[in-house]
């Protein structure tokens, strides 16, 4: 499947966030990477960026391999994926109520 804008895209991924649990699953993953980040940089151990991947993407696939029962689409389609990532965490943390499948 391919897409012409990210806004396009972006309707395909909230649909392949549909779950509540595979959604908290990212945003678990994506506050370890700004927390890793952060530390790494307060305590000057760069090392620590290493883990960012594992943090991230780790607790993302967990998401989608136990609540959501589908293929990430960071295999497929790897940039968007990481904007779109980004994208639904800052639409989490603006209204934490928010339910993206219901835009």
């Amino acid at each position: 499947m391919s897409f012409k804008t990210f806004n396009s895209f972006y309707r395909f991924y909230l649909q392949e966030h549909s779950n509540p649990l595979c959604r908290y699953c990212h945003y678990i993953g994506l506050t370890l990477v700004i927390f890793i980040v952060a530390a790494s940089f307060f305590t000057q151990h760069y090392y620590f960026l290493l883990s960012t991947p594992f943090a991230g993407y780790g607790f993302s696939w967990i998401g989608h391999y136990f609540f959501e029962k589908n293929k990430p689409a960071s295999f497929s389609h790897p940039l968007y994926s990481f904007i779109a990532d980004w994208r639904m965490f800052f639409d989490w943390l603006v209204s934490p109520l928010h339910t993206p499948d219901k835009r």
